[in-house]
């Protein structure tokens, strides 16, 4: 271990004033000379000795600003402070221009008494013995008083950063997933249910409003909902980074994404596939981008298009499915050989995500490539008649559907055909993705299987290279708040269920799979039950919460970061009744992570991604509630509303910062600033401030 660094700073500065003394005392003896010229004599022909002795007795201080990376925190090791505080930076850079000062004066001496061994007594000497005394105070006054001021500002940073318990103070990051800032009555799930917690917090903590959609998260513009991804992407970079709505937007206005290799493939084949979510969400596609790619396919030449069309209900109304089935159908019918060949609910059937029901991806298969499931003449025909077969099924729960022509399916996927998936979202991509390009896929049973030309919209998983082909690059986020811990060596447990895990590890990091530094990092996921959410509205919340106030009590983590997903999963079935049991249990689960972080000396800060149980029901223009057959109408998508921040500080150390208009994105430089790591310049700033 590392001497402290006042031993160092003392120890340097006792054997230099000591050797400095030491060593005049003797140069003066020894020349038998008045003390001025001793030292004209000692600057001339000891001074080399003696800068060498220096720079022995100061390389404790010197290796100490040299090798910070396995510098000792308390308990912790293996961190690099340097790399993230201002002050630290500093204080090495003085130690590093005391060092090579040092070394260039020392071979400045050198050289000259090697250039002129035999002229001490000349003129010329007369004149240089001069530059050798500046040399000397240079030496014995700038340098140790640089290395010095090094040594204190490099003390006092440190002595601000470590806390009694060897540590930062940890801080604890709760994403209430899908739990924003509504009308605040009777349409919000939020403010009818029962919160004691969530409302002493904004009663007494300091607390602000965040924006959390549109183009505060990277979208096209501020009509376009914030959702699960693009939220924990702008948390997790710390800056508000184009998402891939606007990416494709872009590629498709100056013509890229025609250009690209992936696409010529695609229209190389004489039967292109088109499958996705088929509605105007813009949170997983939008149905302009699908419309762009099949008028620029017929323009292409290729003979035969079919899309197999995901209905949503999800980021759209529940029941709209036929505003794009019908006109979609009305405009494949005006190209050569085109038509919808087969379709279903989003959570029925392919848009399975984090593996949590591989069932789903099978039913998709199944339906898409081999043409299975119940037959009908047209997508409106399938959607119309799946409607008055169950008057509550909403679009995201439709069945498989498939489109016949004389009889048998009109587009099943074979061999030699393109296959594109046109969603830009990855979560729900990915496994319908590897179904098509993994040879060694055991999770379902695909029968036969066609050899295709396969690409995604966007490459959904960068690490996994999942698909090999896609039109437009993702969004390429580098300098994570992850990174940032992890280079300070801080240590993070990231916890959720499996329907958010993706969100707090893969997207917080962005869009990279794995974990920054697998020493320093623990991730944590909890299986999802396989169960409508609003018949289980408490989910795992109670479980992940467990694991959160574990992981805090083991006193091993910096930083804690989870998600409760009940505000967004259950809201989206659009179940009033349960969405208000759910908002309920989070803020059961929020006080209990209070406590647990006022026991720890903990900062706490609660937020979300996005709304949605915050706004149940649609509105009207008007911003009433719509009425069909004299009943609200469910709303199970996102919402445009803020979402809350609050910061709990037991210490009271820390206050909010006079941040206006700010977004989610500002999440993560607050964490870096409680953590005591400097911001990149380029991060949204931070929301807190200290207070004293």
């Amino acid at each position: 271990m590392f001497p402290s660094f006042r031993q160092l700073l003392l120890i340097g500065i006792v054997w230099a004033t000591v050797a400095w003394y030491t060593v005049a005392v003797w140069a003066m003896k020894a020349v038998d000379a008045p003390f001025s010229e001793a030292f004209s004599t000692f600057y001339a022909v000891r001074a080399p000795v003696v800068g060498a002795l220096m720079g022995i007795l100061w390389s404790p201080v010197f290796a100490l600003g040299y090798q910070p990376r396995r510098l000792r925190l308390g308990h912790d090791e293996g961190r690099d402070p340097f790399k993230d505080d201002a002050r630290l930076r500093h204080g090495m850079r003085l130690f590093r221009g005391a060092f090579v000062g040092q070394l260039v004066g020392a071979a400045a001496t050198f050289a000259l008494l090697f250039l002129w061994p035999n002229q001490m007594q000349n003129t010329r000497w007369d004149a240089l013995k001069w530059g050798f005394t500046f040399w000397g105070l240079y030496w014995y006054m700038f340098v140790p008083a640089a290395a010095a001021a090094g040594a204190l500002s490099v003390f006092m940073a440190m002595r601000h950063r470590v806390r009694k318990e060897g540590s930062v103070r940890p801080v604890v990051l709760l994403i209430m997933d899908g739990v924003g800032w509504g009308r605040r009555d009777d349409t919000d799930a939020v403010c009818v249910a029962n919160t004691p917690n969530l409302d002493r917090l904004i009663g007494l903590a300091p607390w602000t409003l965040l924006k959390a959609h549109g183009t505060a998260v990277g979208l096209p513009s501020d009509a376009d909902m914030g959702n699960s991804e693009v939220g924990h992407n702008a948390m997790g970079a710390g800056r508000v980074v184009d998402q891939g709505a606007k990416l494709v937007e872009e590629a498709i206005e100056s013509g890229k994404i025609w250009e690209s290799e992936a696409w010529k493939a695609l229209v190389a084949c004489d039967t292109l596939h088109f499958i996705g979510l088929v509605s105007d969400g813009n949170v997983h596609s939008h149905i302009k981008h699908l419309r762009a790619c099949l008028a620029r396919a017929e323009l292409a030449g290729v003979k035969h298009i079919r899309v197999h069309a995901l209905t949503d209900g999800r980021d759209v109304s529940a029941r709209s499915a036929l505003t794009w089935i019908r006109p979609l159908e009305e405009e494949l019918a005006r190209y050569n050989d085109a038509c919808i060949a087969s379709g279903g609910g989003r959570m029925n059937i392919t848009m399975d995500r984090y593996e949590a029901d591989w069932s789903m991806v099978a039913r998709g298969w199944s339906c898409h490539v081999h043409g299975e499931g119940r037959a009908f003449q047209s997508a409106t025909e399938a959607v119309e008649t799946l409607y008055a077969d169950d008057p509550k099924v909403d679009d995201q729960w439709l069945p498989a559907f498939v489109i016949h022509r004389d009889g048998a399916p009109a587009g099943r996927i074979e061999d030699g055909h393109g296959v594109c998936f046109f969603n830009f979202r990855g979560d729900r991509a990915i496994e319908i993705s590897r179904a098509f390009e993994d040879d060694r896929l055991d999770k379902f049973d695909r029968g036969a299987r066609p050899s295709v030309v396969y690409a995604g919209m966007m490459q959904y998983d960068g690490d996994l290279g999942v698909p090999g082909r896609f039109l437009v690059s993702p969004p390429a986020i580098d300098r994570t708040v992850a990174e940032a811990m992890a280079r300070a060596g801080l240590r993070t447990a990231a916890l959720a269920e499996t329907q958010k895990y993706g969100h707090v590890t893969y997207f917080w990091n962005g869009n990279r799979s794995g974990k920054v530094e697998p020493e320093l990092e623990e991730y944590l996921e909890v299986p999802s039950d396989v169960i409508a959410f609003d018949q289980k509205p408490r989910m795992k919340a109670v479980e992940v919460t467990d694991e959160a106030i574990e992981a805090l009590n083991t006193r091993r983590y910096d930083h804690v970061r989870l998600n409760l997903a009940n505000g967004d999963m259950v809201g989206h079935t659009g179940n009033f009744a349960a969405t208000v049991k759910a908002v309920e249990c989070v803020d059961e689960c929020l006080g209990r992570l209070e406590e647990a972080c006022r026991a720890r000396n903990a900062i706490l800060l609660v937020t979300a991604d996005h709304g949605n149980a915050d706004e149940m029901y649609e509105l009207d223009k008007a911003g009433k509630p719509l009425l069909v057959d004299g009943k609200r109408k469910p709303r199970t998508s996102h919402s445009l509303n803020p979402v809350p921040f609050i910061l709990v500080d037991p210490a009271g150390e820390w206050a909010l910062a006079d941040e206006k208009d700010a977004g989610i994105a500002s999440v993560g430089s607050t964490l870096l600033n409680l953590l005591g790591v400097a911001r990149p310049a380029d991060y949204a700033p931070s929301l807190v401030r200290r207070a004293r």
